[in-house]
């Protein structure tokens, strides 16, 4: 019993140390949380993970400054974390591989309070939603996210529209094979005109989504932000969707500008 309730003195340091499974370990430095004590046999193992970290891609950055009440109820029907809020920030990412989205999870969540609404994970890219009330709040740990993958925005790859088009006064039998397709957002009326936007990456649907909103009186019909291609749907009189597809279009190719 007395071999398992002490430490033999060849199992001593100096000072008062103590090697635990092959790591020597100073008493004073226990007791300081900012110390990570790992065994010499996990040493590796942290250094391959730090390795793997800066190895992510990053495919979408998209910071909204304030979600229009639409948008905000959409992402909420598809949500499986918490709840999005008319006017809050929002942080859309997309990393590759899709696994990396878990460590990226992480280090947000970490980084701030910020609450997570969304996280898909696929085998080529994953997608976090990220929300706060304080713009900077959501942007802090979107920095840090950055930092840590040692990436920055201008890093992201470009949206690029491979689709867009505006259909007026839409038929009655399209407009009911698009509500039965799209049980999420709000249902398109026969005699409205639609606009249809796809980006590459999906992410930045979502921007061009929340501009749209504000920009014009348009209801939300589709919004998928994740995949290979995004697709976005709006519908609305002629004239409102019109001018939601230029404030839309404006989005993307700011984006592409910065």
């Amino acid at each position: 019993m007395t071999r398992f309730a002490t430490f033999e003195n060849n199992e001593r340091r100096p000072g008062g140390s103590q090697r635990i499974t092959g790591a020597e370990v100073n008493k004073y430095l226990v007791d300081d949380p900012k110390r990570v004590i790992t065994t010499d046999s996990e040493k590796s193992l942290v250094a391959r993970q730090a390795s793997h970290v800066k190895q992510i891609e990053l495919r979408t950055y998209v910071f909204l400054d304030s979600l229009q009440p639409q948008l905000a109820a959409y992402m909420g029907t598809a949500s499986s974390g918490f709840l999005p809020i008319p006017g809050d920030a929002c942080l859309w990412m997309e990393v590759s591989p899709g696994m990396a989205v878990h460590r990226v999870t992480d280090i947000a969540l970490k980084a701030s309070n910020v609450r997570l609404g969304q996280m898909i994970v696929e085998r080529a890219f994953g997608s976090l939603a990220l929300y706060h009330r304080d713009q900077s709040t959501v942007l802090h740990s979107g920095d840090v996210v950055l930092d840590a993958i040692g990436s920055t925005i201008d890093r992201r790859t470009d949206p690029q529209v491979t689709w867009t088009e505006v259909i007026r006064s839409i038929t009655p039998d399209h407009a009911v094979l698009i509500n039965r397709q799209n049980r999420r957002g709000s249902m398109i009326q026969s005699g409205m005109s639609m606009f249809i936007l796809e980006t590459e990456p999906a992410g930045y649907v979502l921007m061009a989504a929340n501009e749209a909103e504000k920009a014009s009186n348009i209801t939300i019909v589709d919004v998928k932000g994740v995949g290979a291609f995004g697709r976005l749907t709006l519908a609305g009189k002629e004239g409102d969707v019109e001018e939601a597809a230029a404030a839309a279009m404006r989005s993307i190719d700011q984006i592409n500008r910065s």
